[in-house]
């Protein structure tokens, strides 16, 4: 049950982006995000009390309550469907664990690999078409569909609700990685059976925790791939014995939360779950249409604006004006985020002469 319209909320950008201290020219939130002031000064609390000798472990557990339900409230589902983790290529390979030998999955051509790689081995037959083509390459046969909402070479904007829509009329999983896509675009995860994502890049979190959500079938469906403490009904009665009581929610997969990071991600989620993110869309995707523009291409509409660059020479050149922007597959990525103005366009357009 969807509880909250993705997507919509009271922050603007502006409110938004004045809790940011970033240098002029960082264009890389699709590699990795800046902490917000309030995130800083969290995490700098915590590492006093801590080297004080004053860390309650079991205080932590409603921080992690807290993000986990800032992040269901930020992608539209219940607290009760979300499950934390350290990195997604985890929570990929518990959702792949619950396929059969031999299913098929069918992901998107050049996808992110740890999309790809738990998927990958011999168990499972896999194929792969372009994003653009996955809805029609779905067949009654293929068991599972993946693929990122936002791929992270090029920035382009998989179509998710045809893609579930097909999946659905074949009796098809669908998982989708948000990693590039939570935070900056709006994302309704109740449409898909599952969904991962790592809150260190546009949600600017600290590395270390990430999230899968889950549809109530899954979550009854899924045996965990490695239960611990943490997923037990009463994690701090499941730290001793060979009786294992696990939570009846989506906290059955939960893995030990890495503390420090969690005190920086509760920061960072209580900006964004309150964000007006449908207007931080409109606000890095017009950036990037305008550095389109500039560029003269075709306006790509998106918060990441790749084009080529085989040998490298542009990167070095926007690299040596101070701009902060990657090369990926062959191509620069600058991606646009709520710390970022047209002052930003400009200066890449003046690197590039």
């Amino acid at each position: 049950m969807q509880l909250s319209t993705p997507g919509i909320g009271t922050i603007g950008v502006s409110e938004l982006a004045a809790h940011f201290d970033a240098d002029p020219g960082y264009l890389a939130a699709a590699t990795c995000g800046i902490a917000p002031r309030p995130t800083v000064a969290a995490l700098q609390a915590d590492l006093a009390g801590w080297s004080a000798g004053r860390a309650d472990v079991a205080g932590y557990d409603a921080v992690v309550a807290a993000t986990r339900a800032d992040f269901a409230r930020l992608v539209g589902v219940g607290a009760d469907r979300v499950a934390i983790g350290t990195v997604t290529s985890a929570l990929v390979a518990q959702v792949a664990s619950g396929l059969p030998d031999g299913a098929e999955v069918l992901l998107a051509e050049g996808d992110f690999t740890s999309l790809v790689f738990p998927f990958l081995g011999g168990r499972l037959r896999v194929r792969a078409a372009p994003v653009t083509g996955l809805a029609a390459a779905i067949t009654p046969r293929t068991a599972l569909v993946g693929f990122s909402l936002v791929q992270s070479a090029t920035g382009e904007v998989a179509d998710g609700a045809a893609i579930a829509r097909a999946a659905a009329a074949c009796g098809t999983l669908t998982l989708v990685d948000l990693t590039q896509a939570a935070g900056v675009l709006p994302v309704d995860a109740g449409i898909f059976d599952a969904t991962v994502c790592h809150a260190y890049k546009w949600l600017c979190a600290p590395r270390g925790v990430a999230f899968l959500t889950l549809s109530t079938a899954l979550v009854q469906r899924l045996e965990p791939l490695a239960p611990g403490w943490y997923a037990g009904a009463d994690p701090w009665r499941s730290v001793y014995g060979t009786v294992m009581e696990l939570a009846q929610d989506a906290r059955r997969f939960d893995v030990s939360p890495a503390w420090q990071a969690f005190v920086g991600a509760r920061a960072s989620l209580d900006l964004f779950a309150d964000a007006d993110v449908a207007a931080l869309w409109q606000h890095a995707a017009g950036l990037g249409d305008d550095l389109c523009r500039g560029l003269g291409m075709a306006e790509q509409h998106q918060a990441i604006v790749t084009w080529p660059d085989p040998d490298g020479c542009q990167l070095a050149r926007l690299t040596a004006f101070g701009l902060r922007v990657l090369g990926r597959a062959g191509r620069i990525r600058a991606a646009f985020h709520v710390w970022n103005t047209t002052d930003d366009v400009a200066r890449v357009l003046d690197a590039l002469g």
